[in-house]
């Protein structure tokens, strides 16, 4: 049992043995330690950005679930500008957060593909709404027709999305987003 010998005289003469002794209570049977927590707090929004929040890692979600990339040189070759110390970083923390597996090549082991885990591949409804939010209210180069096409036919896009992920499949889904991509769509709009 703890000693209680830090009674209310104790602690005014400025006796505090207590503090030591408070910390027996741990060791008793059935007093469960709390545990350090590493979550900012327990809500789901909260726990899930945590694990792939940052700007960085969410679109090394996308490269790897809708445009085939698979490789470092893949993601730093995507025309976001991330910069190879960042990406190596953020994939370290994917992995870590068992959001992405790195598989080594048989014939070369020093060449590492990525893939996302299983659970992560149930992302592809955020990531799409997320990316149908975006199209519809800030002003991207995305094609208005790609746009409006995966809008129309989620489910669709969304099994085609998790058969390529299952059949190991990089056949890129979407295109790159950027200005000359929206050109070349919209010229062919005109042409056609």
């Amino acid at each position: 049992m703890l000693d209680q010998g830090w009674s209310k005289g104790a602690e005014a003469a400025g006796n505090f043995d207590h503090l030591q002794k408070t910390s027996e209570i741990d060791k008793l049977p059935g007093v469960a330690k709390r545990p350090k927590s590493r979550h900012r707090s327990g809500c789901p929004v909260s726990l899930s950005l945590e694990g792939f929040g940052d700007r960085w890692s969410l679109l090394i979600v996308r490269d790897l679930m809708v445009r085939g990339f698979r490789t470092f040189k893949e993601f730093q070759n995507s025309g976001e500008g991330i910069a190879s110390n960042v990406l190596a970083d953020r994939l370290r923390k994917l992995k870590e957060a068992g959001i992405v597996i790195a598989e080594s090549e048989g014939a070369d082991g020093r060449r590492v593909y990525y893939r996302l885990t299983e659970k992560r591949i149930d992302l592809a409804p955020v990531l799409l709404e997320l990316l149908l939010w975006g199209a519809q209210h800030e002003q991207s180069d995305a094609s208005c027709a790609l746009i409006t096409a995966m809008s129309k036919n989620r489910d669709a896009l969304l099994a085609e999305v998790r058969r390529r992920w299952q059949d190991r499949d990089s056949t890129p889904l979407i295109p790159r987003f950027d200005a000359d991509v929206a050109r070349n769509l919209a010229g062919r709009r005109r042409t056609s």
